[in-house]
């Protein structure tokens, strides 16, 4: 069960930070907008200004899953940027899907179609008592069913384990799903169109410990599936 505060309403509100000033019209404000970007991917980009030797903007890449209206973002309790942002720093947390290379006419009006999503805020820390449930939450989006194939953390593991919660309240969603825009003058001889793109998945790859007539398990089947159908919505 989420453990994340509940929406507070359907449509993002737009502030200074998240009002788009380039292609403003790409602005998508349906929080359900929002939920997909962050559902289509296991990893966000996670930004603090760091303050030792010299200040500085540290992004790192943190495997990431929305737990309802939040954000949860977990690593190792040593790593300085999840313990900065633990210590009440403001974070920015970006997730890009590409959905295709938009081939026009001419290199300037080549593009490409994408879903993103800028989260700001102060993360919290969340507690002892619910961090085990929030890694499961964390588990089941990046190896669904997993959680049950194997034990559970140790005291240890959760000790070592830093699990941040980033509120939704305050985020930006800017969405180009279209084909090339360009001058009408331009040569029509020329090829225009898009490159769809989409997470192509392998074959598992069985680990050399593992004794033979071991089975695939299910999470293994599960997760790729579930990969191999985050396709893009325009094709």
């Amino acid at each position: 069960m989420s453990t994340s505060p509940a929406t507070t309403a359907p449509e993002l509100p737009v502030t200074d930070r998240t009002r788009l000033t380039r292609y403003g019209h790409r602005q998508v404000t349906d929080r359900a907008a929002l939920h997909d970007v962050l559902d289509s991917s296991l990893v966000a980009h996670v930004a603090v200004v760091g303050e030792s030797p010299t200040p500085a903007a540290v992004v790192l890449p943190i495997a990431a899953a929305r737990d309802g209206e939040s954000l949860l973002l977990h690593g190792s309790t040593g790593g300085g940027l999840l313990r900065a942002a633990a210590a009440g720093q403001t974070v920015t947390a970006t997730v890009t899907v590409l959905d295709g290379v938009v081939y026009a006419r001419t290199v300037f009006d080549s593009s490409m179609n994408y879903r993103c999503a800028v989260v700001y805020g102060v993360p919290t820390v969340v507690p002892d008592e619910e961090k085990e449930e929030a890694l499961r939450v964390l588990s089941e989006h990046l190896m669904p069913g997993r959680w049950d194939e194997v034990r559970r953390p140790t005291r240890r593991e959760l000790a070592a384990t830093l699990v941040l919660r980033l509120p939704l309240t305050e985020a930006s969603v800017k969405v180009r799903a279209a084909g090339a825009s360009e001058d009408a003058a331009e040569d029509d001889a020329v090829w225009a169109g898009v490159l769809p793109l989409h997470t192509a998945v392998g074959a598992p790859r069985t680990g050399d410990d593992v004794p033979g007539g071991v089975p695939v398990p299910p999470s293994v089947t599960a997760g790729a599936q579930r990969l191999a159908g985050w396709l893009p919505p325009y094709r």
